[in-house]
């Protein structure tokens, strides 16, 4: 009773102080003269316009699961560490839908909105009107094709012409007169591509041992001198150890049920040679480059050339980097989250990036770029080693249950095949199946039965059950809509059960990889979102967020307008103007605010 009573009195004594200071104000107005002209009431000066950042540092980190920061922070001292510490780390950031694969997640992250907008429904998905397998960038353009660097002769044709909307970096150069220069870097075509959008200054990855980009993006000098300066066969010969004495590492020596590299073992250390004996850089070498923090170093060196090279940062408008870090990908697929290779692999990559932010402190200027950090997508368990944790555990063969499913459409006469191809959780059925399917509810019903009878599906969905994203309480439900796109979605979707790993190698062959991830259960959908830099207000955040608001966060930050968004501004994270405009407040105005 009392604090409430010392409270009120100083309340009181706050609002008598300022009607005091009011009331003399008023009173000390100086006459107007009657002989001299009126005169002008004084106008506080309009602050200025916040500025916008020097550089936008777009970061993704390829199957980089959100409880990674968690469990390694401690052992982090480079660029990692202070995203955490001096930046914004959204906790409890996660995709809210069902196709958590590569080119999707980057996508989202990029154009600030979900698959069912932006149309990257899948790394790759069934043409229905060419009957084959197409890639998220594969262009048919006859005009466009690739072209490598340093003499590299790469096939195929790539772009982000299937991406339906423009990406963040796309609008930040439409809408700013065309000042800034769009530039990215991954191992990976559907991740470059996806970042940078349609026109770039440059975008750029890796194929065949060689960078690569297409005719849509051009070529630049500085990525030419960097390909013949500092190749990936230049890393031929040397060798993955680990970082940190073998106590500092979380998991076994050897991760149960991990799938290597040729050439590799299950145990440390991991050589860089090709083929045993070949002496000289193959195509099992650059497989295992990939897969080695080599690699993840040879990005940020390009991505430091890019900075030095156009001096970004540096000119009248906004510039764009972005850079995907592939290689935590691959050995994730390799060797499982629960794996020693991991725990370094994130070792080596926060020393990289300490080094390309002490880079960007010294040529752009600390506080003058904004960078955000986060992953396309997580991974789920190795099967074999979360059955031996006692779990409901396993592998779900999905060319089994398409042979299970067109022998259940045999007595209702059926051509075979009646499925054109299962690409994921997608079911695809050859011309005309489908459309059959929906007016026969004896025929249709068998498929369900027969696809829920399969070990591992916990349940299917109809593309009509999707589409226009319907109000619903299943959140499985709402992923799957959520990822569907009319025109490249399946026509079923599987929904396998937790910890039951979709597995697409042929019938009689070795599974190729350890594990992976595409579906809506939280070990690949929950991932990092670190914001830090220009116009970010550090801190640890737990509210839910999806990887959907960075491109609006930064939007904000830029002061432009994105065309299509799902995502929302992480207004939490920004720091707040200062209205010069407003008088100072008294000093008993200040107590009443900070005192308890």
């Amino acid at each position: 009773m009392a604090r409430f009573l010392w409270k009120r009195t100083l309340l009181q004594y706050g609002m008598m102080a300022a009607g005091f200071f009011l009331a003399t104000s008023i009173s000390f107005v100086p006459r107007i003269a009657a002989q001299g002209p009126p005169a002008r009431a004084v106008v506080p000066k309009a602050s200025k316009a916040p500025a916008s950042p020097k550089l936008v540092v777009l970061l993704v980190v390829d199957q980089m699961r959100g409880d990674y920061v968690d469990k390694f922070l401690g052992q982090w001292t480079g660029g990692l560490k202070r995203l955490v510490e001096e930046g914004a780390w959204f906790r409890d950031a996660a995709y809210p839908y069902a196709a958590t694969e590569t080119c999707v997640g980057h996508a989202t992250i990029s154009t600030g909105a979900f698959p069912a907008t932006h149309g990257m429904v899948a790394n790759a998905w069934w043409d229905r009107q060419d009957q084959k397998m197409v890639t998220c960038t594969a262009d048919p353009d006859p005009n466009v094709k690739n072209i490598g660097y340093a003499g590299a002769t790469p096939k195929g044709a790539d772009t982000a012409w299937r991406m339906a909307v423009p990406s963040f970096a796309e609008e930040l150069k439409f809408q700013t007169s065309g000042a800034t220069r769009i530039v990215t870097f991954s191992l990976k075509a559907r991740a470059a591509i996806t970042m940078a959008g349609h026109r770039a200054d440059a975008a750029t990855w890796f194929d065949g041992g060689a960078w690569v980009t297409s005719t849509a993006y051009g070529t630049l000098p500085f990525i030419e001198e960097q390909a013949k300066s500092r190749p990936a066969k230049a890393d031929f010969g040397k060798t993955w150890s680990l970082s940190l004495p073998a106590s500092a590492y979380w998991y076994g020596e050897k991760a149960l049920g991990a799938v290597p590299p040729d050439g590799w073992d299950l145990t440390f250390p991991h050589p860089l040679r090709g083929k045993t004996a070949v002496g000289e850089p193959d195509n099992t070498f650059y497989e295992q480059w990939a897969s080695s923090p080599y690699a993840d170093t040879a990005m940020t060196e390009l991505a430091e050339r890019a900075v030095d090279a156009l001096k970004l940062g540096n000119s009248n408008g906004t510039d764009f980097l972005a850079v995907s870090y592939s290689s935590v990908d691959y050995v994730g697929h390799e060797f499982g989250p629960r794996s020693r290779e991991i725990q370094d692999i994130l070792l080596r990559l926060d020393k990289d990036l300490g080094n390309l932010f002490a880079h960007l402190d010294q040529k752009v200027g600390r506080g003058n770029y904004v960078v955000a950090l986060s992953a396309d997508h997580g991974v789920v368990p190795i099967p074999e080693d979360m059955q031996q944790a006692g779990a409901d555990a396993g592998v779900l063969h999905l060319p089994e249950l398409q042979e299970r499913i067109d022998k259940s459409l045999e007595p209702f006469n059926y051509a075979k095949p009646a499925v054109a191809r299962i690409s994921g959780s997608d079911i695809y059925f050859a011309p005309g199946v489908y459309e059959k399917l929906q007016q026969d509810r004896a025929a249709l019903q068998a498929v369900f039965d027969t696809a829920l009878a399969q070990p591992g599906v916990a349940a299917l969905y109809r593309a009509e059950d999707l589409r226009d994203r319907p109000a619903t309480q299943s959140p499985a439900h709402r992923a799957f809509a959520y990822s569907y796109f009319p025109g490249r979605s399946g026509d079923l979707f599987i929904l396998p059960k937790p910890y039951w790993l979709m597995d697409g190698t042929p019938l009689g062959k070795p599974r190729s990889y350890g594990t992976g991830h595409g579906v809506p259960y939280n070990y690949d959908q929950h991932v990092p979102v670190l914001l830090m830099g220009f116009g970010i207000q550090p801190g640890q955040y737990f509210q839910a967020i999806t990887p959907a608001d960075i491109a609006p966060t930064f939007a904000a930050l830029c002061g432009i307008t994105l065309s299509s968004r799902d995502g929302h501004v992480l207004a939490e994270a920004l720091m707040k103007p200062r209205s010069f405009s407003s008088p100072p407040r008294t000093a008993a105005a200040q107590a009443v605010k900070t005192n308890p």
